[in-house]
């Protein structure tokens, strides 16, 4: 018995096989959707009964939704724009006083 060796010695591991024996990834995206049926179509949710799809990047209202506030949807438009401005004016004041400090 070896004082300070040690006598195990793990076999080596087999080498590994390749790591997908599928030939999906060789298939272009169009030939996977169709035979795969990846067709997911537009993206829908439904919040507080009011459906909502996505489009072009956007979430659009559903035909038939939204009529009744739009008005609260300008009025809040209107308020973001406000907030935005005075935010505006506010980093600009906090840029002036910094040049002014230092």
């Amino acid at each position: 018995m070896p004082l300070f060796g040690s006598t195990f010695s793990p076999k080596k591991t087999p080498p590994r096989k390749c790591a997908s024996l599928s030939n999906l990834h060789l298939l272009d995206r169009s030939t996977r959707e169709t035979d795969l049926g990846l067709e997911y179509g537009v993206p829908t949710m439904n919040l507080a009964g009011q459906s909502l799809r996505f489009e072009n990047g956007q979430w659009v209202a559903e035909s038939g939704s939204f009529k009744g506030e739009r008005r609260e949807m300008q009025r809040l438009r209107r308020q973001n724009q406000q907030l935005e401005e005075e935010n505006n004016l506010l980093r600009l004041k906090v840029d002036i006083l910094l040049d002014m400090v230092s």
